[in-house]
Parts: C-alpha cells; structure tokens; sequence
C-alpha cells in the first residue's frame, strides 16, 4: 500500500510518500517559520494562506522525487485535528479532493497520534503497549498506548504545555520565536549554578503538569535582573539553562512514575520538544539503568528531522489505519480543532 500523506495542522506545510513495503519514499517540509517571526508567534490567517500557496506544489515535489504517479498511490492521509481550523481545512480539502480525482480512500489523521506513531519509522521499532510522552506544541502529555488506536491517559498538562513555556519565557527574554530552541541553545553557555527554578507538581502524587507557575518564576527572575533591557548575554544564558533545566527534570520525573504506575518497560517520547538534547540524555540515565522500584527502561524517539510537524507521521499513521479497514466514505470535509486522542477508535489490524 502507498500513502500519500498531508500535513498543514499550524506553521508548517509538510508532504510524504509511504510504502508499506518499501517504507518512506519521499517527503517534503515548508517552514512558516520564518514568516511567523515577524509578528512574535503563530498568526493563523497567515498560517492557513501559505498552505495554500505551498501544499500543491509540494505534492508535485514528493511525487516527482519518488518516481510515482497517481495511478501508484493508493490512499491519501491527512491531518483533521487538533490545530488551527483553517489550515486544517487546507490540507484536509486537498486530500479530499486528490483521492476523490483519483478514486482512492482517503483518511483522517489525529495530529498526535502522528506524533506518537512516528519513532515506529525508525530502525527497531517499539511494539505496543508502551508509555508515550507527547510534548508537541500546545500539548504536554502522558499516555499508555494499550495498541494502535486504544490510548489511556495518564497526565496532562492543566494550563500551559512545555513547548508554550518554552516560547513565553523566550518573549520574556527578547529571544524573539520559536522560543525552545533559542532557549536550547543559549542554556549550553549557562551557568548551572546561578539559578534554581521550581519543578511545578513533582512534590505531590499524580502524573498532571502545570508549567504557568514556572513561567511565572521566570518573569520575576529577569525583573530581579533589571527587567528585560537590561539582561546582559550571560544574565539570558544563565536563566535559559535554569529554566530548560526544570522543565526538563519536571519530564523526566513524570515519566519515571508512569512507568512505575504502568509497570511497561518502554517509553516512547515524541513531539518537537523531544528533540531537546538534554531532555533525551536526562530520559536515558533515568530510565535505561535498574533501580530501586522500576526496571530499565527503552527509551525510543524519532529522527530530529519527524520530531516536529512533518508529513511522513501522518502518511504513516494513515497507512497503519487504511490498512486496518478505516477510511471515509462520505464526501463531507470535516476538522477538529480539538479532539481528544482518546476519542480515536482501535484499529484491529495493521501492517
């Protein structure tokens, strides 16, 4: 089975060609990011007009790299929610109307569960059950995948999600957007010692996460230091590395009590958080070693190149489902800015 698969759920355009047998044949990724820079964050007016601009042109590209025709493709896979509405309906208008023309299935695609299938791309893939902790843009959470489709929540995040931290406290610091990966980079140079921030709901029971309080401790840290005018370089780097530091240990804390709590021996991680450096070292010298109360952990996460939004997760987690008898029938276009992952419905085979 080949799956063209689309992707246009916030600022990035991304398109990808899936054999089932062959694997991942093609694949390309428009960025808006430079684009959304200039206003400090994601606008979704503008958002939606570029995927506009881009979607068709890419497909052309993905087919042309992969040597395919439409006659070749056997399903169209897309991304229905959660994200912006209309980019959503972008992409999902695209695929509806190609494998209409085409008179191929096409199929709806939940966002995160792209994201969570995605490190089952790489060279020995994780088998279910295992533990998935989905840090991707608005969205920090914690769940037991039981098997494709079948996912129990464990902990969420009650306000602002790890990645919406990130972007905050880099406004906050005039580091300008996407904030993780400034603050990644500017932690290297930070001195450990200066600052130590809270690590928010780790000294209670439970698997939730609230990362507001931290942000807000990160506002009175630069206010402490003159305001935001006033930091000096190393004033930035050292409350970068103080701030990447607890949410990162907030991370790893959680995900060793779900694994205690759940008893599997796999933890899956995905998301664009997840190419945090610190984050997958922290993971593995937590988990991968035995200890008092949980035996070692798999810890399991895809390239850098799928931890972001890219259309690859999605062709491939709409072959798994296609695969699996699921795909519309009707002709209505249809997308959920929200929608719960745990609404999603099993799947009883795959590929």
């Amino acid at each position: 089975m080949r799956v063209l698969g689309i992707e246009t759920s916030c600022d990035e355009t991304g398109v990808a060609l899936y054999d089932t047998a062959r694997g991942l044949l093609a694949e390309a990724l428009y960025s808006q990011v430079a684009m959304h820079a200039e206003h400090g964050g994601v606008v979704p007016e503008l958002a939606s007009r570029d995927h506009v601009r881009r979607l068709l042109p890419l497909v052309q590209q993905v087919m042309d790299q992969a040597g395919c025709t439409a006659a070749e493709i056997d399903g169209v896979a897309y991304t229905a929610g959660p994200g912006l509405a209309g980019a959503l309906l972008v992409g999902a208008a695209a695929a509806r109307s190609l494998a209409f023309g085409w008179g191929i299935p096409a199929v709806a695609v939940h966002h995160m569960e792209g994201h969570l299938l995605a490190p089952l791309l790489e060279d020995a893939p994780p088998a279910f059950p295992f533990v998935a902790l989905l840090v991707s843009g608005g969205h920090t959470l914690l769940l037991e995948a039981r098997s494709l489709g079948d996912y129990h929540l464990l902990g969420e995040s009650l306000d602002d999600a790890a990645g919406e931290a990130f972007d905050k406290a880099a406004k906050m610091m005039g580091l300008g957007y996407p904030g993780g990966p400034r603050i990644s980079a500017l932690a290297e140079q930070g001195d450990p010692a200066r600052f130590t921030f809270p690590r928010p709901m780790t000294d209670r029971p439970g698997l939730d996460f609230s990362f507001s309080g931290l942000k807000t401790y990160c506002l009175n840290t630069i206010a402490e230091c003159g305001g935001k005018d006033a930091l000096s370089e190393q004033d930035r780097a050292d409350i970068a590395r103080a701030f990447e530091e607890a949410v990162v240990e907030t991370l790893v804390i959680k995900c060793r009590r779900a694994m205690q709590q759940t008893g599997h021996d796999t933890l899956v991680m995905a998301g664009g958080v997840s190419a945090n450096r610190r984050l997958r070292a922290r993971l593995a010298e937590a988990l991968a070693k035995p200890a008092r109360g949980h035996k070692p952990v798999r810890v399991c996460y895809p390239r850098q190149a799928l931890c972001t939004d890219n259309g690859a997760m999605i062709a491939f987690a709409g072959a798994l489902r296609l695969a699996g008898g699921e795909q519309q029938q009707d002709l209505g276009i249809a997308v959920l800015a929200r929608w719960p992952l745990t609404e999603l419905t099993p799947v009883a085979r795959s590929v």
